[in-house]
């Protein structure tokens, strides 16, 4: 007895939806009230917003990286700025009783793929996605792309996003340190995600909020990153007066940690030029920007058999590490003593870090402990 087959028809995009869509509208969200269930989920989402104000950075701070044409160190005055306008996005969210609204990584890899950076493309784009708002049609078209379609676009901009986060830990240089942390905090996610840890236990707790792979291995890293900064070596710290004359006070403190952390004399003498070249630049741009008296704070541990100085001082304009970066191999005579203060400091450090926030400057500076050099024989 024969059997007819019927073969089902190809994946298609529905248009019965755009057509009973309304031309135009705007969503009316019910109010969820503030019962227990509220207040008992309350501490998982705080602990989600904090998750996504972690993303927010990490975004912020791919989106440079992808924007720029040259290599530029981080502005960390846009990260402030990003992480307040999420803040502030979350804010009215919850005041008009809808999901709470967040950074999307994607828009970095499409960054990438189109090589479009420019500030009026992301304006215009905000502008159409507040349209689509009240366009419920537009937006149907936009929900009638078939699945597979969509799934094809969004692997190719994870698989892109996944690229561009492996070249910023890359360059931000790894240690095992954050190996480790970078390495469990990813396959954590991965795992919960899939529930392929513990699934029978995760499920029931907090509303399946380790379900999220995101939310997971943010919770790793957070965990440890604080389990990394309590068993680092103890931190040495001393805050004076922002101003050429704490320059002596900055010796003794740093002769103090030598004496501590068992440096020589050699590498007494680069921390003191090293610290005294920092400290020399970021006054003349602080001469400039501010003239009020200002406070530095200057931290001091040992990491991997070297030192790490930390500056934490007033705002400048411009940033050390680009500044270090542009300069040229040759000196010359119109060569001023801030480009020989980078000059030497660039010597020195094994790597300098600057921080620009609104409000402060965070200036680290990495110092290899000196070779000994072989003897001459006679």
């Amino acid at each position: 007895m024969s059997r007819s087959v019927r073969s089902s028809p190809p994946t298609s995009a529905s248009t019965t939806p755009i057509a009973s869509a309304r031309r135009h509208g705007s969503a009316s969200p019910p109010w969820v009230g503030l019962g227990a269930a509220f207040w008992s989920l309350l501490p998982a989402f705080i602990f989600v917003t904090l998750v996504g104000a972690i993303e927010t950075i990490g975004d912020s701070v791919a989106i440079q990286r992808v924007s720029w044409k040259q290599r530029k160190a981080v502005d960390f005055r846009a990260v402030q700025g990003a992480v307040a306008a999420d803040g502030m996005g979350n804010l009215l969210s919850g005041l008009a009783g809808t999901v709470p609204n967040t950074t999307y990584s994607t828009s970095v890899a499409v960054t990438e793929l189109t090589g479009v950076g420019a500030r009026v493309v992301g304006l215009v784009l905000g502008i159409v996605m507040i349209a689509f708002a009240f366009l419920p049609k537009a937006l149907a078209v936009v929900l009638a792309i078939p699945g597979p379609v969509a799934a094809a676009y969004v692997t190719v901009l994870l698989a892109m996003l996944f690229v561009v986060g492996m070249k910023i830990i890359v360059q931000d240089g790894v240690d095992y340190r954050k190996g480790l942390i970078v390495g469990v905090s990813f396959w954590l996610g991965v795992g919960f995600q899939h529930g392929v840890i513990f699934p029978e236990f995760v499920a029931g707790f907090a509303g399946g909020l380790l379900q999220n792979g995101m939310t997971a291995g943010g919770l790793a890293a957070i965990l440890l990153t604080l389990f990394v900064e309590l068993t680092a070596p103890r931190r040495r710290r001393i805050e004076l007066a922002f101003e050429l004359s704490a320059l002596p006070s900055i010796r003794e403190f740093l002769a103090e940690c030598a004496s501590r952390y068992g440096w020589n004399e050699t590498m007494m003498q680069r921390l003191d030029a090293a610290s005294e070249e920092t400290l020399l630049t970021l006054l003349q741009d602080d001469e400039e920007s501010d003239p009020e008296p200002r406070r530095l704070q200057i931290t001091v541990h040992k990491q991997d058999g070297g030192a790490t100085l930390e500056f934490i001082a007033a705002p400048g304009e411009a940033n050390l590490e680009d500044r270090i970066a542009l300069l040229n191999d040759r000196l010359d005579e119109t060569s001023g003593e801030r480009e020989i203060s980078l000059r030497l400091l660039r010597h020195l450090a094994s790597s300098v870090r600057h921080q620009q926030y609104h409000d402060t400057d965070i200036v680290t500076v990495a110092v290899d402990v000196p070779k000994a050099e072989p003897a001459i024989e006679a």
